[in-house]
């Protein structure tokens, strides 16, 4: 049966592996080379590894850290953080990469998606969209780690990657980072229904459940989680884990 990939999404500061909540009080968890090992023996589906400094920095995720993972991973992976050239892309992928994602210079340079997918194919672009309210109670699209409004609507931002030829969308709801309460799933439903590419949701999950509400209510492809995967207990212990195949087969196979 037709199961969906259950992503592992590890965020990236300062060559350690942290963890958010709605985007702030970043809590360091270690060595993410360490991880990574870890999720193969785990036999994660695949991974996204995104470096939250670097468009800030005014630089790209570091290749030799890239090729490290390339080096150590058994699955497919991702990456993302301050990418803005074809030859950035090009040396992530020559590093071992599957996919990079791109999320500020998206908004930025939303023709520069078209490009790197006429360039490399849209299965390797994978545009990364975080979304919150405003006072107001409208959802709109942030930039720069949550720090920054748009003013772009989601939904029209969706359809406008889409278009320019983005292969998959990984859709965060900022509100919901790190709380371990859910996924947005009206967020999550709207997005998924707007577009033909398949979304990712990421930001909220708590339990394996919230995998299943997120593809049979919302609809999402796939599923990415950070804080279910990296901690334990309601202390939250620092633990990575990750289910069996069978659990996530009896999850997504239950009426």
């Amino acid at each position: 049966m037709f199961r969906p990939r259950v992503i592992p999404l590890l965020l990236l500061k300062n060559k350690g592996l942290v963890k958010s909540v709605k985007f702030t009080n970043y809590n360091y968890l270690g060595d993410p080379i360490n991880a990574v090992k870890l999720f193969n023996d785990l036999k994660a589906d695949e991974l996204v590894l995104l470096d939250i400094l670097a468009t800030k920095e005014g630089r790209s995720i570091d290749l030799g850290f890239v090729r490290e993972v390339g080096d150590e991973a058994n699955m497919p992976f991702a990456v993302g953080g301050g990418i803005q050239t074809i030859q950035q892309i090009k040396e992530c992928i020559n590093a071992g990469a599957e996919k990079v994602v791109i999320n500020s210079f998206a908004v930025n340079n939303p023709a520069f998606i078209r490009a790197a997918s006429d360039e490399f194919g849209s299965s390797t672009i994978v545009v990364s969209i975080d979304i919150k309210k405003k006072f107001w109670g409208k959802q709109q699209v942030y930039t720069l780690g949550g720090s920054r409004a748009t003013g772009l609507d989601p939904v029209a931002w969706a359809q406008q990657m889409e278009a320019n030829g983005a292969g998959e969308l990984l859709v965060t709801s900022i509100e919901h980072d790190g709380m371990m309460q859910g996924y947005n799933l009206p967020l999550i439903n709207a997005l998924s229904a707007a577009v033909s590419i398949p979304v990712v949701a990421a930001g909220g999950a708590g339990q394996l459940t919230d995998f299943k509400s997120a593809v049979s209510e919302a609809h999402a492809s796939a599923v990415a989680a950070g804080s279910l995967f990296v901690y334990h207990g309601p202390r939250k212990g620092v633990l990575v884990n990750y289910p069996k195949n069978h659990e996530l087969v009896n999850l997504f196979s239950q009426a």
